[in-house]
């Protein structure tokens, strides 16, 4: 059977919600299932993410990350379009500078999956995300802060670019010799493996740089064994893997499943590095947990896990100099 490049097979994503609950054997629930938040935030989901579903389940923890909701559209006190301050730490067109040390690029809007608890949502990538056009005072600014050790390449997922334009911007960074590591965040080694090929791998290992890729799982069934190839790819390459996961409710809100998933993770080479608080965003306050309810989670994995398999518990907020830890 021929098999699709990474390009096609996101060109194939589920784009209406009526496809993709008939894939999954959820007709029933076609009409009720097209609120107007997903105009404003369409889905977007891959199809071997969709595989990893139940079918006939219409709690699947996997679909309940991806599928509009009529929730989506009741206002909640203190739910905003830019919960985590980004367009305060705008320094220059498509960087953000948050943190000591390191600072963020912003190198696209487009993400291979649309996930419905998405900090940056409402975020203006028109305006704010980097670009041939706009890189260049980027850079000038990475260039002249010396305190600047570490580049992040964020978005929307810096791996949906292609990898030609990966290249010439890594190219350019090498240039900046105070930079010392290159960290990805990227949602696509676990949404679409056949994102990582012989040539990314290439890439990323005959970078200068220490690479670091954050990965996001949230849950263990989203591990099957082609993201196992992918992340085996990786660590090959000498990518230092890390995983950073959101606690959900109706996701991953219980011990069990978040246990199983570090362990999941750390069989195949990654290790659990975060586990957020929800970011609060516009129309995902259904998805929220208790900080009460999160620290005692926090607590039950430290009772049953090795230490380094316990995810820090942590919450971003707007102006804080680091990510806050949950105590």
């Amino acid at each position: 059977m021929l098999q699709l490049t990474w390009q096609a097979e996101l060109a194939a994503a589920f784009t209406r919600p009526d496809e993709l609950l008939e894939f999954l054997d959820l007709q029933d629930l076609k009409q009720a299932h097209h609120p107007p938040a997903a105009t404003a935030f369409p889905l977007r989901v891959t199809r071997s993410f969709a595989e990893r579903m139940v079918k006939g389940d219409p709690a699947d923890p996997l679909l309940r990350q991806v599928l509009p909701l009529p929730d989506e559209d009741l206002d909640a006190p203190g739910f905003c379009g830019d919960p985590v301050g980004d367009l305060a730490a705008v320094a220059a067109p498509g960087l953000l500078h948050k943190y000591q040390g390191r600072a963020l690029l912003v190198v696209t809007g487009a993400c291979a999956i649309h996930c419905r608890y998405c900090f940056r949502r409402e975020f203006p990538y028109g305006a704010e995300q980097l670009s041939r056009q706009r890189e260049a005072a980027a850079l000038d600014y990475l260039n002249g802060d010396a305190s600047i050790r570490e580049v992040i390449l964020s978005g929307g997922d810096p791996l949906a670019l292609s990898d030609d334009r990966l290249a010439e911007l890594v190219h350019k960074l090498e240039t900046i010799s105070h930079l010392r590591r290159l960290r990805l965040h990227s949602r696509l080694p676990v949404v679409l493996p056949a994102r990582i090929t012989e040539a990314l791998a290439a890439l990323l290992a005959d970078t200068r740089f220490q690479t670091v890729m954050v990965i996001h799982a949230n849950h263990g069934r989203e591990i099957d064994r082609s993201v196992g190839r992918a992340l085996a790819q990786l660590k090959e390459a000498g990518v230092t893997l890390l995983n950073q996961s959101v606690l959900l409710r109706g996701v991953n809100d219980d011990a069990e499943t978040l246990a199983e998933l570090s362990e999941i993770l750390f069989e195949r080479g990654v290790m659990p590095y975060y586990l957020h608080l929800l970011d609060k965003a516009r129309g995902t306050a259904h998805f929220e947990v208790s900080d009460a309810a999160a620290q005692d989670l926090h607590e039950q994995l430290r009772r049953v896990l090795p230490g380094y398999l316990v995810p820090k518990l942590v919450r971003e907020a707007a102006g804080a100099p680091f990510k806050l830890p949950v105590i």
